[in-house]
């Protein structure tokens, strides 16, 4: 390639790829250094210079202007600059040109590889900006392959690392299949752009909400809070800011379709959808649906809260292996303490707040009841 049809390259590169000429002349530049000092000694001062205009390559030694030289290889006297120029004064520097002969050879193989590099370096810079705005989103990608124990699955152009830990429990991921994830972080290395993704992170209930339900995508239904244990059961709070909008309904969808289809998405897990209250009482008894809820004690200093159920529901609201009461407690952020009414009058478990039939918490759940069928 002569220089002219490498100017032409780099104009090429310029327009399609973006790649600004000048950071590909300066990167030519460095690696001739490089290559010069091999031939003169790494102690020398050396510049190259590439023609903007022509492509033509020159070298030059840097040597300061000195009345006394103590460094030949990087000092010049004062009288020999002023040969060369006679407005010479100490403290200025002489450039020398000392372009070898072979030099055109050498800054064409030079000038290849710094593009071949810059290339690169600008197609995995394309990548990670067009893949960066996708952190902290859903995408749906396709599932590849299995690398030990982590999923690949393909992004686009790029395949993302599904790690065990982030795999739900007991889900199956097979070749081809399509399935949403959750970006969890997008990073730039040498060798391009690399993706973590989840399948268990709360969030990815979530978007898949705001995907599905208008009203949480336009941000009239406020999602509070969220507690998962995947491949089992959520619980979610919701907030309707237009005393209009149901924010229960609008979540749950008529029948359930719209809470069924992101229950289909995470693979039968199941998703309980509560109204959120600013009265810690009313969230609190929400929180623990199916269960009814008697009554509810705080303890605002210790964050902690007495519940009592009815006798038969006392199983459902601590759930099989603790898990609605566990689930209840992380969504709301209150420890939950939960007895029997039997087991509350016979152990006078609400000494400061006897047992009686709170009216408000009991509506707060039969709404709650009335959308929800799946228990």
């Amino acid at each position: 390639m002569d220089r002219a049809e490498f100017m032409d390259a780099l104009n090429l590169i310029e327009k399609e790829k973006g790649i600004d000429k000048e950071v590909i002349f300066e990167a030519i530049e460095a690696s001739l250094v490089s290559a010069c000092k091999k031939n003169f000694g790494s102690g020398q001062n050396i510049k190259v210079v590439i023609d903007r205009e022509t492509g033509n390559v020159a070298c030059f030694a840097q040597k300061t202007v000195v009345e006394q030289i103590e460094d030949e290889q990087n000092e010049i006297l004062l009288g020999a600059a002023r040969v060369l120029n006679p407005n010479y004064t100490v403290g200025d520097v002489v450039d020398l040109e000392v372009t070898p002969r072979d030099f055109g050879r050498i800054s064409a193989q030079t000038a290849k590889q710094v593009v071949v590099q810059k290339f690169r370096e600008a197609e995995r810079e394309i990548l990670y900006n067009q893949y960066i705005t996708k952190e902290r989103e859903v995408v749906t990608g396709i599932v590849q392959r299995r690398d030990r124990r982590n999923i690949i699955v393909q992004m686009g152009k790029i395949d993302a690392v599904l790690a065990s830990n982030e795999q739900i429990p007991g889900e199956q991921y097979n070749f081809m299949d399509r399935l949403k994830v959750y970006v969890l972080e997008v990073k730039q290395t040498t060798k391009g752009p690399q993706i973590f993704v989840s399948r268990t992170h709360p969030e990815l209930v979530k978007r898949l909400f705001e995907h599905e339900v208008p009203e949480v995508h336009d941000g009239t239904v406020e999602i509070k809070s969220i507690a998962r244990e995947a491949g089992s059961r959520t619980k979610i709070a919701v907030h309707s800011k237009d005393s209009n909008v149901d924010a229960l309904g609008a979540c749950v969808g008529q029948n359930g379709y719209r809470v069924n289809v992101i229950v289909s998405e995470l693979g039968g897990e199941k998703i309980d959808v509560i109204n959120w209250s600013d009265d810690p009482k009313e969230f609190i008894a929400a929180a623990l649906s199916p269960s009814k809820v008697l009554a509810v004690a705080l303890n605002e200093e210790e964050q902690s809260a007495k519940i009592v159920v009815p006798d038969h529901q006392l199983s459902l609201a601590i759930g099989k292996e603790g898990q609605n009461a566990r689930l209840s407690a992380k969504l709301t952020g209150w420890r939950i303490d939960i007895k029997s009414e039997t087991q509350a009058n016979e152990t006078n478990f609400l000494a400061e707040a006897p047992v009686e039939v709170a009216e408000a918490v009991v509506d707060a759940v039969e709404a709650v009841d009335e959308e929800l069928t799946e228990e």
